[in-house]
This record gives structure tokens, sequence and C-alpha cells, in this order.
């Protein structure tokens, strides 16, 4: 098994006010930043390496007869790990980023889905490999 090395994050203090920030957060074992967000996501938001956290999928995948990197694959895993899925409203669907999301939910731990692409937000900070703060949302999960 190969080492996880924690992602360490903060909160920044504006005048009083706490702030969401992006926060690099590149835990893939080889340092491959491309093609693996979903596994990227859960990770940070399960505290779970990235290497349990692939091979998780792969057998829900595997049982699903699908990619792990399908939405119902990776849906049913979250879920087994107690989040639980929301919709975003469809009323501006090209105005409400992920950084949006990340001031509006300033507490809790959630992954976040594009349709492209997938980003966890905890405690208001962005942990992704790349600044995905103007990416928009269709959906996400939440810790329960």
């Amino acid at each position: 098994m190969r080492s996880f090395k924690p992602c360490v994050f903060y909160r920044i203090i504006v005048h009083g006010v706490s702030v969401m920030a992006y926060v690099r957060f590149l835990n893939n074992p080889l340092g491959k930043s491309v093609g693996d967000c979903v596994v990227r996501a859960i990770s940070a938001a399960t505290g779970l390496s990235w290497d349990e956290v692939f091979w998780g999928l792969c057998e829900c995948a595997y049982a699903q007869g699908d990619m792990p990197s399908s939405n119902a694959v990776w849906s049913e895993y979250l879920r087994k790990h107690r989040f639980k899925r929301y919709s975003l409203p469809n009323q501006c669907p090209d105005c409400y980023t992920v950084g949006d999301f990340a001031a509006d939910y300033p507490h809790g731990t959630y992954v976040l889905g594009t349709g492209s692409h997938a980003v966890a937000v905890i405690d208001g900070n962005v942990l992704d490999a790349w600044d995905s703060r103007n990416e928009v949302p269709i959906y996400y999960f939440r810790k329960e």
C-alpha cells in the first residue's frame, strides 16, 4: 500500500469574516493530476487513501459492470460512506460556481459533480489538483 499524504488546509480570515480558499490537493501516488478527479475528490472527502478509494470504486464498478468513474458507481460508493446526494437549482445553470457553493456552505464535507469533473469542498475550502472554483456544479453529495 502506498503512503497517503494528508492535505493541510486552513481558514482565511479577512476583517473577521471567514473566506473560503482553494487548496491544492494532489494525492495520486504517481503525482498524476488528470483523469482521477473522482478518486481524488472522494479521497479528500472521506479521509481514505487514493488507493483505498480507487480499489473500492473498482469493486463497485465490477459489481455494476461499469467503469469506476461513472456517476452510478461513485454515487453508490459515496452512499455506502454515508453521503447523501442533492441537486442544485437550475435557475441559473451557468452562473453558480464551485466557488459560490464553497462560500454558501462554509461547514461540512461535500463532493460536487459538474458532469465532467468531481471536486471536494470541506468547510468552505475547495480541494482539487487545480483551481476549479469557476466550474459549474449540477449536484453534490453531503456527508451525513
